[in-house]
This record gives structure tokens, C-alpha cells and sequence, in this order.
């Protein structure tokens, strides 16, 4: 296996995080967005992200659990192809599963594709699927000192979306001590803060991906 980004080719000279392991189709390069963290928090902004961009952004995810098709069910029939990876006893996805899933899932014309990986902060961090970058999940209610605790994910996640803030009046959460946290890891990080339930914020996420297609 290859100890750069987990796929299962040998590691050969020019793979994984210092070479180029970008996925083009139809001549335009994807754009992979890779997002850790509470698991129910990506699914759901997955659904409105989706919905947001129907008709507009042609999109892809896939989406990686150990077992059930569950958020993938959830995510059909907005507008994206959507395929399940099921990593059995595996706690992430491996670039090898990626690369056997693009051609079934993303479709001439595909502008942006999602990799939903296994909902955790450690394991998938360590591993490049190919993606241009990492996009980190961060829910108000994991506390703000997970990037401290956890700091490989957010030191590559030039992106950290702060889900679930209509919580946070609401929790024992300290939003300036968690920007804190995450510049002291990334000094350059770009935050975004935002509710899926309460549509708040939504706006800044959803331009900010047409900024990436445009």
C-alpha cells in the first residue's frame, strides 16, 4: 500500500502528497472537496448544498461508512450522482476505492466532486484521496480545542466549516478561543460559519463554491 495516500498500488516516485494525483474528466479537472468531522453534520449540509446547487453546479459525491447505504439514500434525488462506499472494518477511504468509483459516479460535465469520508478526526486526515484539498467539519458541539487535539486534519483543510451554530447559544462553546484554535494550527485557515437547520450562513458556503467553478 502506498503509506502517502492509502491506495492500494505500491508507492512509486512522483505519487501521493508531493506529486500530482489529480483526477481529470472531459478535460476539466475536478474539484474535490474532503470533509471530516460529526458525520451527520456533513450529510446534512450535503443535502442543502446539493439542493442549493441543483440545476446549476452539476455535482457528484461519494460518500464513505463502514456499513449502510444510509447517507447516500439520503442524498439521491438532488440533483448529484451519488455512490456508497462501504469501508467494512476500515476507519477511511483509500485513494484506490476513489479511483474505482469516479467512473461510475462522476458524469461529463461534472463540475464539483464531494468525498464525504468516515466521520472521524484522526484516521482520514492521514490519508490523500486525489482531492485539490480537504474541507474540515467542525460542530459547535465537539468542542474548541478539537484542532489542538486533533491538529493533522486542520494543518491541511485550508477550509473549516463551523457547523451547527444555532447551537451555540446554547453550549458551554467559546467561538473566539475556537478561531483561535484553528489559526494557531493554520494560520491562513478560512472559516465559515454555519447553520444547515437554520439556513444561516448557508449563503457565504454556497458562493464560495460557485467562486471555485467560475
Amino acid at each position: 500500500m502506498c503509506q502517502d495516500c492509502g491506495c492500494d498500488k505500491p508507492a512509486r516516485p512522483g505519487h501521493g502528497r508531493k506529486g500530482k494525483f489529480v483526477h481529470t474528466h472531459d478535460g476539466h479537472t475536478h474539484t474535490h472537496a474532503h470533509g471530516d468531522a460529526a458525520h451527520a453534520a456533513q450529510t446534512a449540509l450535503l443535502e442543502k448544498t446539493l439542493d442549493r446547487l441543483a440545476g446549476e453546479v452539476k455535482c457528484a459525491v461519494i460518500t464513505g461508512d463502514q456499513q449502510t447505504d444510509n447517507d447516500a439514500r439520503r442524498l439521491r434525488g438532488r440533483g448529484a450522482a451519488v455512490m456508497q462506499i462501504q469501508t467494512r472494518s476500515a476507519c477511511h477511504l483509500n485513494a484506490g476505492q476513489i479511483a474505482k468509483a469516479l467512473p461510475r459516479v462522476v458524469k461529463p460535465g461534472t463540475r464539483l466532486l464531494f468525498i464525504e469520508n468516515v466521520g472521524n478526526l484522526v484516521c482520514p486526515a492521514a490519508f490523500d484521496l486525489g482531492e485539490h484539498f480537504k474541507i474540515a467539519l467542525l460542530s459547535t458541539a465537539e468542542g474548541e480545542d478539537k484542532p489542538l487535539k486533533y491538529p493533522t486534519l486542520f494543518a491541511n483543510a485550508p477550509v473549516v466549516v463551523l457547523t451547527k451554530m444555532d447551537l451555540a447559544p446554547h453550549l458551554d462553546w467559546d467561538a473566539a478561543a475556537c478561531r483561535r484554535s484553528l489559526r494557531q494550527i493554520h494560520p491562513g485557515v478560512f472559516i465559515i460559519e454555519l447553520s444547515a437547520r437554520s439556513g444561516d450562513g448557508m449563503d457565504t458556503w454556497i458562493d464560495y463554491l460557485r467562486k471555485l467553478v467560475s
